[in-house]
């Protein structure tokens, strides 16, 4: 019964050493010499002007929301692309509905004003 966890275990050590062996190699094998210019804060080149934690206006998450939202959603095309042979004529019918879907989504989001940025 152990042995059947055997896979996982390994891939989890690997994922962790993947991930800790280079940051622990950064931190102590990389010079440390920080200088006033290093270690000021900049924003696109120049010294910050505002606070980082001033609001931002509510658009711009709607957008960020719906790319990530249309952008998983064409995401399911390329499994189906593969597949296409195989699920017939109901898994065309079936992906046709859900992109019928998504463009109806995009039409509203597109009345709505929701992709226009001012």
């Amino acid at each position: 019964m152990v042995q059947n966890y055997v896979p996982v275990l390994l891939f989890i050590v690997i994922g962790l050493v993947m991930g800790v062996v280079p940051a622990l190699m950064g931190r102590f094998l990389a010079p440390h010499k920080p200088d006033p210019e290093k270690n000021s804060p900049y924003e696109c080149g120049f010294e910050a002007f505002e606070d980082a934690r001033m609001r931002f206006d509510v658009r711009y998450y709607l957008v960020a929301i719906l790319f990530i939202l249309f952008d998983l959603e064409i995401a399911f095309l390329f499994p189906w692309a593969v597949v296409l042979k195989d699920i017939g004529t109901f898994g065309f019918v079936a992906m046709l509905v859900f992109l019928g879907i998504l463009v109806v989504g995009f039409a509203y989001e597109w009345v709505k004003g929701a992709l226009e940025w001012e």
